[in-house]
Parts: C-alpha cells; sequence; structure tokens
C-alpha cells in the first residue's frame, strides 16, 4: 500500500508544527516504527523551517511576494520521501548549499541534520527556481503495523 499527502503552506512558524503532526499521525496510524517516524518528523521540522525563514521569492509582475511553501510526504514500500519546497532563492553554487555551520552557530545546522537523520538526501531548485529539499529514508514497522508490506 502507498499514502501519500501534499500540504500548501503559508510562510508562517505555525505551519511547522502542523506539517510535523500530519507526517507522525500518519506514521503512527500506518505502522511505522516510533524511532523512525521521529527522525523524519525532526528532519522534516528543519527542512520546513528554513523554507519558512528563507523561502520567499520575490514579488512577480506586481504581485505580492511568494509567502507559501509546499511539502509532500510518500509512503511506499520500504520507503518514505518527504519533500520540501518553496519559491525563494532557491541554493547557491549550482544548487549546492552552503558549507556546514560550526557546532555551535545558532543557524545554518538543519541541512546537516537532516543528512544524519535520512538515508539520502537530495537538495536543489524546482522548476521555478526556489529550494528543493527532498529526503528518503528506510522504513522500519511495529510487529503489528496493519499498513506494512513485509
Amino acid at each position: 500500500m502507498s499514502i501519500w499527502w501534499s500540504l500548501h503552506l503559508r510562510r508562517e512558524a505555525a505551519s511547522v508544527p502542523l506539517a510535523r503532526r500530519l507526517l507522525l499521525g500518519t506514521m503512527e496510524t500506518a505502522g511505522v516504527d516510533p524511532d523512525v517516524s521521529y527522525d523524519l518528523s525532526v528532519a522534516l521540522t528543519e527542512a520546513c523551517a528554513n523554507a519558512v525563514e528563507h523561502g520567499g521569492g520575490p514579488a512577480r509582475r506586481g504581485g505580492p511576494a511568494s509567502e507559501a511553501y509546499r511539502v509532500t510526504a510518500y509512503l511506499d514500500g520500504e520507503t518514505c520521501r518527504i519533500e520540501v519546497a518553496d519559491s525563494g532563492p532557491g541554493f547557491q553554487r549550482g544548487g549546492a548549499p552552503a558549507p556546514p555551520a560550526a557546532d555551535d552557530a545558532e543557524n545554518g545546522r538543519g541541512l546537516r541534520l537532516i543528512e544524519e537523520l535520512a538515508d539520502h538526501v537530495h537538495v536543489g531548485r524546482t522548476g521555478r527556481g526556489g529550494a528543493l529539499v527532498s529526503f528518503d529514508k528506510l522504513l522500519k514497522w511495529r510487529p503489528d503495523a496493519p499498513l506494512a508490506l513485509a
């Protein structure tokens, strides 16, 4: 069985816990191991926080600046993929993020944390030039998982 959902969220701090709760609820209902769910929810929180802070695009043709970002989650077979896309300036230097921040820095550790929590991370640009962060993780299932494919 596959599950996927997509949210179009305003770039407001209050949207971040909404996305996180939806992901955790979906994974709990499906029967995903709580440790895996927690790792993915922290990674999602970091990606959403980046979109909220940095993801605003410039006004287009006299319209307002972009005040939204998109979160999509796919649970398909043994893998979960999460994508967070915004309409901000994207990443510099051909899609590569800035070098990792120092351990004691207040900002700049989000992408490094996502890389530690996920199995595969891709950072790039959306078709409209904004930032796209996607990450995958292999799923582990609870023994009583109603949706496990094992």
